[in-house]
């Protein structure tokens, strides 16, 4: 269960929700299927929530966090959460299971203990690798970024091996840009058929069936080490990014990728994102740079998605965020756009222990170091 402030009711989480969405109560009434006066004694408390397909309701028109809006639902009756209760339905060995965590005398602690390993054996991955690579120049003329050797594997070979290493076996990729390049058996492939007019937020939505559950996303022209994987697998936040703060050495040198161009990340005492993106920061800023890889849990993967479709409904075609068009938009940038809604997104912070392959200059450097 979620933590509630203590402010909230039902009633008034859906008045204060429907205020700030700039609805009248007989506009949602009329929206939710109500009357007016119905929907006014339950924002005044004097009756309890409604039934679940009104909550359901709510929470959809209203944008509503699916887990407060349920929990107080419950509350308002004393009863389960009416997502938790339909979910329960008949199924026997859910009731079985609780049963056996009740025998066992599970502690706070131990159902906390049984939630991480949840969380890291049953997570999937995502590697978004349809773009052109066209700072790589003739290392990608017939190929992926993600196709570069190094050794004897690709990238995308030492990507999966160390999602294999950290328990992820289930691994999908979106090819895009000389697809037919990336076909490696025991991976499952999504195709972003408008590679060249799109950028990475929209390549990712081609896999939008695989946003659920515990899901970890990633950009293909990334190197790293499977610790970084296990440190953000560790994560508990409904959306973590990784952030390496001994980042900027990796620019010394670098000419052809600029340290201006980083997808920086400004975060809080919280370690929560307050500024993401090509932004230029203050020396007094608590700061580190966004290597591109993120954690969504069942409920972020969930939050994610219906910003994506907000957003796409209010801006395609139109300037969003720091992208001339919606349609060019990178992750950074639906960052940007929740943290300014208020949705909290945690910093797993790291120090090195991964670089970035986007032009010839990172590839040829980086050949050096590994063949050393």
């Amino acid at each position: 269960m979620v933590e509630i402030p203590n402010k909230h009711s039902f009633g008034g989480y859906i008045r204060e929700l429907r205020i700030g969405r700039r609805l009248g109560q007989r506009q949602l009434a009329r929206i939710i299927g109500v009357s007016a006066s119905y929907l006014n004694d339950i924002e005044k408390n004097k009756r309890p929530a409604p039934r679940i397909e009104i909550v359901k309701a709510l929470a959809q028109t209203l944008d509503a966090d699916s887990e407060i809006i349920n929990d107080l639902a419950g509350i308002s009756k004393n009863v389960l959460p009416p997502d938790i209760e339909e979910f329960i339905g008949d199924k026997r060995e859910l009731i079985s299971l609780l049963r056996l965590i009740k025998a066992y005398n599970f502690c706070g602690r131990d159902i906390l203990e049984l939630g991480k390993f949840m969380t890291s054996s049953n997570a999937k991955a995502i590697v978004i690798a349809a773009g052109l690579g066209s700072r790589l120049k003739g290392y990608t003329e017939e190929l992926p970024k993600c196709m570069l050797k190094f050794g004897e594997k690709t990238l995308l070979e030492r990507q999966v091996d160390n999602y294999r290493d950290c328990g992820i076996n289930n691994i999908s990729v979106i090819r895009g840009y000389k697809k037919e390049k990336i076909n490696y058996p025991n991976l499952r492939y999504y195709e972003n058929s408008d590679f060249e007019n799109n950028n990475i937020l929209n390549s990712l939505f081609y896999a939008e069936e695989e946003l659920c559950g515990n899901v970890v996303v990633a950009y293909s022209d990334i190197m790293f080490d499977a610790a970084v994987v296990r440190r953000l697998l560790e994560a508990q936040a409904d959306i973590s990014i990784v952030v390496d703060i001994d980042w900027q050495g990796y620019y010394v040198g670098r000419k052809d990728h600029p340290i201006e161009e980083a997808e920086n990340v400004i975060f809080n005492a919280n370690n929560e994102v307050v500024k993401i993106g090509k932004i230029l920061t203050e020396k007094d800023d608590v700061h580190g740079e966004f290597i591109g890889m993120l954690k969504l849990s069942p409920r972020g993967a969930e939050i994610l998605k219906r910003h994506f479709h907000r957003a796409k409904k209010m801006f395609w075609g139109k300037p969003y965020q720091r992208a001339k068009v919606f349609q060019k938009a990178y992750i950074t940038d639906i960052i940007q756009d929740m943290v300014d809604l208020g949705v909290p997104v945690h910093c797993v912070i790291i120090e090195r222990g991964w670089r970035e392959i986007d032009t010839v200059e990172d590839y040829e450097k980086a050949l050096k170091e590994f063949e050393a």
